[in-house]
């Protein structure tokens, strides 16, 4: 490729079976954490509806969204040989994402997962193929290098990562960890961490990372600025989203909305901050514009279908309440 990439996205791509079911129960512990969806064990249980949604996964949301928005985007993926592997490419096509970076192999299955959709939310039963992976020969960096969900046995591909990263000062490096990358050896995850431009992480995320028994953002925001990201984003759902510079520490409250299903939110909102810091927007804006697509991203099943083009997204900032603004804490 000789003309410069906007934007590439670096992670696992899937095919997502979303099983839509009402006869189930969520129990939590009495003070409502923990919770647990439950069937009756050894039952038939029937369901409402079945949906495939292709080509998605951490990375492959955050490349359609980038694109959605403007950017020339790319996906580095892998896809077996198959009749989901081909469908997963159409779909990245069709939302107009390069796909040079995604390998193709014979005799190892696509990526599928099956999603229990319960009421807005959704448990995801997950299987990572182990793919050959490696860090393409590159004429040109990308602007922004987006890393998100990889499956385990990467050690390797992500210390190629990071060392093409290095090479390359002039990148900014995005950071939305997936769960074998929060559990990864500190020594590479140390180096990630401390090469990262935005990092973004769930509230119960940071603790995992951190170590930490507090749910206080503040004190969490620190102890994730300590691994190096030079800006730090965690989100905490329905209550908001929070990020700091390293200086500041700003509160940014949902785009209000009532949600359908809740695939992709987090992606959203990660994605969109992105590139919208990488249009050279403030952080306070950028802020603005996370919580409306992830808004609009749960309005339909998984978490492609209701990304934003730009057009689309500054019409509800034009219409958004007067107290949607980032708040400092």
């Amino acid at each position: 490729m000789n003309e410069q990439l906007d934007f590439l996205a670096i992670g696992d791509i899937v095919t997502d079976c979303f099983i839509k079911v009402n006869d189930a129960e969520v129990k939590t512990d009495p003070d409502g954490s923990n919770p647990l969806l439950c069937f009756r064990y050894g039952d038939k249980i029937p369901y409402d509806s079945m949906e495939e949604v292709k080509a998605v996964g951490n990375s492959a949301n955050a490349a359609v969204a980038a694109a959605r928005l403007g950017l020339k985007s790319a996906l580095l993926a892998h896809v077996g040989k198959d009749a989901q592997g081909e469908g997963c490419l159409d779909e990245l096509k069709r939302n107009n994402v390069d796909t040079i970076y995604v390998g193709v192999h014979d005799g190892i299955p696509t990526n599928y997962h099956y999603v229990l959709w319960h009421m807005p939310e959704r448990t995801i039963l997950v299987k990572h193929a182990a793919f050959p992976v490696s860090m393409p020969t590159m004429t040109l960096a990308p602007k922004m290098l987006y890393l998100s969900s990889l499956g385990e046995h990467t050690e390797q591909y992500h210390r190629e990562i990071i060392s093409f990263v290095k090479d390359h000062p002039e990148m900014k490096l995005v950071f939305q960890p997936g769960t074998f990358q929060m559990k990864m050896d500190k020594e590479i995850s140390k180096d990630i961490y401390a090469n990262t431009y935005a990092f973004f992480c769930n509230l119960e995320e940071a603790e995992l990372i951190t170590g930490s028994n507090t749910r206080d953002p503040k004190a969490l925001i620190a102890a994730l600025h300590a691994l190096g990201p030079k800006i730090v984003f965690v989100t905490d759902g329905m209550n908001g989203a929070y990020a700091s510079d390293g200086n500041e520490i700003w509160f940014m409250p949902v785009y209000p909305h009532d949600a359908y299903e809740r695939t992709g939110a987090g992606d959203a909102f990660a994605s969109t901050v992105s590139v919208a810091l990488l249009k050279g927007f403030s952080l306070g804006e950028a802020l603005r514009w996370g919580p409306v697509n992830s808004m609009s991203v749960v309005q339909f099943v998984g978490a492609q279908k209701g990304l934003l083009t730009q057009e689309a997204l500054n019409q509800y900032l034009m219409n958004a309440p007067a107290d949607y603004q980032p708040k400092q804490v």
